[in-house]
């Protein structure tokens, strides 16, 4: 027999939760076989079977948490040794049954004790939790977690406990009727509501971008870009770029471009802080933000300053589809020295983007809207325009430096070519 243990995942990442078991006890599987999910802050990992056999026990099961090196289940080696058990068992039952009637007492307990545990609620509360919830009659569906995974702990319990002891009362009163007419009536309606539990990955991301408002000075400075040179550009090019790179020539490569032009004359917004000191980086890794099915993701383009357009294009289009296909690699998540958001794919108009820490800056892209625009004192013309914001940190980026950032970055989109030569 071998134990299914939760493998090392990265140094950042010492737990994650299981968040589905693709296999059940008593089942054969085969070598390389996936007999489950786990779901952690960053990507979803498949834990495969080491040998064949059969899953002989689901220790931890979906929605607990487990640390790295965790025993999670165990798998008894070769074929059909797992399969049988189950079939015998009635057999040796019905052997105790009519033999000796005394042991029978203790069987039908164990069903009766797991019964509990095997609920939504029970799933996410911790052993303590649910020892203690049972001796007080409580149900875990109504205690309030204070967990930002939902989990219930024993303290939730207390909590909740001495908040509500009325429910403790009626078994004392032999008289259930009592409370079971105000339910009857019309007053007494309850509102439908599902509960859903919060995905590892979404609790991460809300932990972050609370983390990043409390620790972080961040301030927001805003411009707009006049992205007619660049739609012209586009317009006159994007044939022959596609025909000769097999990729469309979009807008993120330019604004890549135009990102990394802006941090080599400003390098303290692709830097982070460390304690007392400043570390600047001379190298740039860009993050493009991508919204996928289980919350945001922030995949990384190595060394963008290297690359050219199509180069870039193909990049951000290969992370884009690993994001909306689960197929992130930790690599692909780790490092990045500077972040770019997209908000204007879904409409957006105007935002203040959150800074993904322990980076120092992030830049807002914004839906492109046709407004009109002073030519000159005579002239009045309507250009597709976009509102582009910066969010950096006032720790280490004075006032001044963000806004310049900015102007730079705006030049460098209104005039493509530029692009080319600044790079």
């Amino acid at each position: 027999m071998s134990e299914i243990k939760v493998p090392a995942m990265g140094e950042s990442i010492t737990e994650g939760t299981v968040s589905r078991w693709m296999v059940k006890e008593g089942e054969t599987v085969n070598q390389g076989d996936v007999l489950l999910e786990l779901e952690t802050d960053k990507v979803n990992i498949e834990i495969s079977a080491e040998e064949s056999g059969v899953l002989e026990k689901i220790i931890r099961q979906e929605g607990e948490t487990v640390e790295i090196g965790e025993t999670i289940g165990t798998l008894s080696a070769g074929s059909g040794g797992g399969s049988g058990a189950p079939a015998s068992e009635p057999a040796a039952a019905e052997e105790k049954k009519a033999a000796t009637p005394a042991p029978e007492a203790p069987t039908p307990t164990a069903p009766v004790a797991a019964a509990p545990e095997s609920s939504d609620s029970a799933k996410t509360a911790s052993p303590s939790a649910r020892k203690l919830a049972r001796e007080r009659g409580i149900e875990l569906d109504q205690v309030q977690s204070k967990d930002p995974i939902g989990r219930v702990y024993q303290d939730d319990v207390k909590s909740h406990n001495n908040q509500a002891p009325a429910p403790a009362a009626p078994p004392a009163n032999k008289a259930p009727a009592a409370p079971s007419a105000p339910a009857t009536g019309s007053s007494t309606y309850t509102k439908p509501v599902e509960r859903q539990r919060m995905s590892r990955r979404r609790a991460t991301i809300a932990k972050r971008l609370v983390e990043a408002q409390q620790t972080a000075a961040m301030l927001t400075t805003f411009n707009e870009v006049d992205m007619t040179a660049i739609m012209d550009v586009r317009k006159r090019r994007k044939d022959k770029f596609k025909e000769k790179h097999e990729i469309n020539l979009g807008f993120m490569s330019f604004f890549t471009k135009a990102v990394v032009g802006a941090l080599k004359k400003f390098p303290t917004i692709n830097a982070e802080i460390d304690g007392e000191d400043v570390v600047l980086k001379k190298y740039y890794d860009i993050g493009i933000a991508v919204s996928a099915k289980e919350g945001l993701v922030v995949p990384v383009v190595r060394d963008a300053d290297r690359l050219g357009f199509a180069e870039i294009e193909k990049s951000i289009a290969d992370l884009a589809s690993k994001a909306r296909s689960n197929t992130l690699a930790l690599s692909d998540l780790q490092g990045g020295t500077f972040t770019i958001t997209n908000g204007g794919t879904f409409g957006s108009l105007l935002s203040t983007p959150i800074l993904n820490t322990p980076q120092v800056g992030i830049l807002g892209m914004h839906k492109i809207q046709l407004r009109p625009v002073a030519i000159d004192a005579e002239r009045m013309e309507n250009r597709p325009m976009m509102y582009i914001a910066l969010s950096y940190d006032h720790r280490i980026i004075d006032g001044s430096e963000a806004v310049r950032f900015l102007v730079t970055v705006k030049e460098l989109l209104e005039d493509p070519e530029s692009l080319l030569i600044e790079g």
